[in-house]
């Protein structure tokens, strides 16, 4: 059941849980996350970078619809990062729900100005908007990119930016990174500056870089108001490691896709499910059609 981001996330905001937004980009992650989130009635976000995009082909979209209206489990389709309005309104011609205009490296004024162009277009056609004020950490090691230096999100600014966009979520930059972190590296998120944000801004929170944070940290984001949190490379790399076992266990014979890729596919759903239960997602679907009554 292909649904709007914005009504997904004021489900979850009011419900205090957060959506997982999955970066499923392939043929053999989608039905493993569609799997997984159903067994557990836990409605998600399928999250499609512009690179994945590009990658996949816009023909990925009628696979993804395919398999989200094939069930009644609530689920939106939402352009990760776009990075211009170009890719903006192309995900929103394809059929997306949900669009993120990241222009957070920009300006303060170029970054307001930027979103309320994408807030007038979208929301005419009942698209919703998702923008970024901070900038996200990188880690080096992944699509959705960032900078070495985080800039965290100032809460004063965060009001002024979500009442003069209109935008209907906003990422905060509160030491996450994209990306998994190097084993010398320790992330520590600001929690002060969430609560600081979360008494200022209306709007539902999202948390981008929430692979390989501390467990504890993110129960505790989602405890604060976080209502979406973007996951990529941990349901990646445990897909990649299985794979690299199967076809070394394997040898050269192991060719077939129907062989090589269940046990990733299976891998991958192990790390989506820890993730929707430290999320608090599990069930939650009943709460999404009780919020349109």
């Amino acid at each position: 059941m292909l649904v709007s981001g914005d009504s997904l996330l004021r489900c979850a905001q009011k419900n205090h849980f957060a959506l997982p937004a999955f970066n499923a980009g392939s043929g053999q992650l989608l039905p493993a996350i569609m799997d997984v989130c159903e067994e557990q009635q836990a409605p998600f976000i399928m999250a499609i970078h512009p690179d994945e995009l590009s990658f996949l082909r816009d023909s990925f979209l009628g696979q993804v619809k395919d398999e989200i209206n094939a069930t009644d489990l609530p689920v939106a389709i939402h352009l990760d990062h776009g990075a211009n309005i170009r890719q903006v309104y192309h995900a929103i011609q394809l059929g997306f729900t949900s669009v993120m205009i990241d222009s957070s490296h920009l300006p303060f004024e170029e970054n307001v100005k930027t979103a309320q162009e994408v807030v007038n277009v979208a929301h005419a056609v009942g698209v919703s908007v998702e923008a970024e004020l901070g900038t996200i950490g990188d880690t080096g090691n992944s699509i959705e990119g960032g900078v070495t230096r985080v800039t965290y999100t100032d809460p004063d600014q965060a009001a002024e930016f979500v009442e003069r966009t209109g935008i209907d979520s906003l990422a905060v930059a509160i030491g996450t990174a994209h990306g998994l972190y190097p084993k010398d590296v320790k992330p520590e998120l600001r929690m002060d500056i969430l609560e600081d944000i979360t008494r200022v801004v209306s709007v539902p929170l999202v948390l981008h870089g929430g692979s390989s944070n501390p467990d504890e940290e993110i129960a505790r984001a989602v405890e604060l108001g976080i209502a979406k949190i973007n996951i990529s490379s941990d349901i990646k790399i445990s897909f990649a490691e299985k794979l690299r076992e199967v076809l070394e266990n394997g040898g050269s014979e192991i060719r077939e896709p129907n062989v090589m890729f269940p046990e990733p596919m299976e891998a991958s759903k192990a790390t989506a499910l820890d993730k929707i239960k430290l999320f608090r997602t599990v069930g939650t679907k009943k709460l999404y059609f009780e919020s349109l009554v």
